[in-house]
């Protein structure tokens, strides 16, 4: 089987190199691809965004399935053109159509749909530049701190934490009225702030059935002890210790099931990735987004403790026969450190000649923002590695992946030290 990954980053390297340990993966396509997927597959130097371009080279390369890694070509309708497009119809594809793309690409769309199936989410309004000062008002009267969302796609930067009235009426103006994240903040979600331990739980679906795949905890803020902006992900860990049996069944009955259910009802025919960032509050998950993707970078923790057979999964899916297929878990632990360009998530150089990238290690090196540049790896964007190490005690593999760190270099290269660190039980060991 010939298949194409579209996207650029770790998550789509990870996919890759998934994919091709399978015997079923013939020729494997990434567009546009790094550095480090073009080891293993062929780079397409096209945008994913460009539909007429991806067709041309799903017709030329006789592509049967492919997987489409970020949200922006799915909330642009990636799905609805193929199923529109008389030669590409009957191409196998992964991830949802437009519509069914809103749970990430429209935050107030998926506080409604939550609202409306039961699903457990915080306390929430919507405003715009027409209700602004009904929103200034609004946040006069509220609880500190409180959460400002942009309500489009943001790249992951799109929610400020404000911790009194003042900084949250500031930001809300900035994000309405000067347009602080452009069109994605032309509409707001203010929001209850929860107290509370992240996780993040990936569902695959065909719109009936469904799996669960490994969840993850990552770590978004760029500096130790969760401090700094926020960033694409510094790091992730999996499994995470709290979700237990009990808990993993409370997010399967109160939210994965009535999102499925919910989108039945919607008649939103979806196949693909459900990815919900969830919270535990005192016990009980409540959500505080739903993505339609694998995340980055839960995806380089979570495949790697994927025993199944990826190409099974993902025809399964676009098939709509994931019930004839099972999932297998490794029991052992995964935890991934991310490098960043020095000065992300603000701004940064490129450009850079990457070192230790051929040392010996039992981790897997993901690239991210890599380029190859007469024959040498280079950086080329803010998320530019992300290291994975799996050992059946956590600390270790924490360890092992900071060693992998330790060996790879270059200028003004920056990550966490701390990853993982806030769920480690009894120990006071620092990596």
């Amino acid at each position: 089987m010939n298949i194409l990954i579209l996207g650029s980053g770790g998550r789509e390297h990870a996919f890759a190199w998934k994919l091709v340990a399978s015997p079923q993966c013939d020729r494997l396509y990434v567009a546009p691809g790094n550095a480090g997927t073009g080891k293993l597959a062929e780079n397409l130097p096209i945008d994913p965004n460009d539909f007429p371009a991806v067709a041309a080279q799903v017709m030329a390369k006789d592509i049967q399935l492919v997987i489409v890694g970020p949200e922006e070509p799915l909330a642009r309708g990636v799905r609805d053109y193929f199923d529109q497009h008389s030669q590409l119809k009957k191409v196998l594809l992964v991830g949802p159509g437009k519509e069914g793309a809103l749970l990430e690409s429209s935050k107030d769309f998926a506080k409604q749909f939550m609202n409306k199936y039961g699903i457990p989410t915080a306390r929430h309004r919507t405003f715009n530049l027409e209700t602004l000062e009904e929103g200034l008002e609004y946040l006069r009267g509220q609880e500190m701190p409180i959460v400002l969302k942009a309500d489009g796609l943001a790249a992951g930067k799109g929610v400020v934490i404000c911790q009194t009235p003042s900084e949250a009426e500031r930001n809300l103006h900035e994000m309405l009225a000067e347009a602080k994240f452009g069109a994605a903040s032309s509409q707001v979600v203010v929001e209850q702030f929860l107290e509370g331990i992240e996780v993040s739980v990936f569902v695959l679906t065909d719109g009936t059935h469904y799996k669960i795949l490994p969840e993850a905890k990552d770590y978004k803020r760029i500096g130790d002890g969760d401090t700094g902006p926020n960033t694409g992900g510094m790091g992730a860990i999996s499994p995470v210790q709290f979700a237990d049996h009990d808990f993993m069944q409370k997010v399967e009955q109160q939210i994965i099931i009535p999102t499925i259910e919910g989108l039945k009802n919607e008649g939103i025919h979806y196949r693909g990735f459900i990815f919900l960032g969830l919270i535990n509050v005192k016990g009980n998950p409540m959500v505080i987004e739903y993505n339609v993707r694998m995340g980055d970078p839960e995806t380089q923790a979570v495949l790697p403790r994927l025993k199944s057979d990826m190409v099974d999964l993902m025809t399964a899916c676009a098939r709509g026969k994931l019930s004839e297929v099972s999932i297998e878990i490794d029991s052992r632990s995964s935890a991934t450190v991310v490098m960043v360009s020095g000065g992300y998530p603000e701004s940064y150089q490129k450009g850079y000649p990457i070192s230790g990238l051929e040392q010996e290690t039992s981790s897997l090196i993901f690239h991210a923002g890599t380029d190859l540049r007469a024959g040498h790896v280079h950086t080329n964007g803010g998320r530019v590695l992300a290291i994975t190490s799996l050992d059946d005690v956590m600390e270790n593999a924490l360890s092992n992946a900071y060693q992998t760190v330790s060996n790879i270099s270059w200028e003004d290269a920056n990550f966490r030290r701390d990853i993982g660190q806030d769920l480690l039980v009894n120990s006071n060991k620092s990596v």
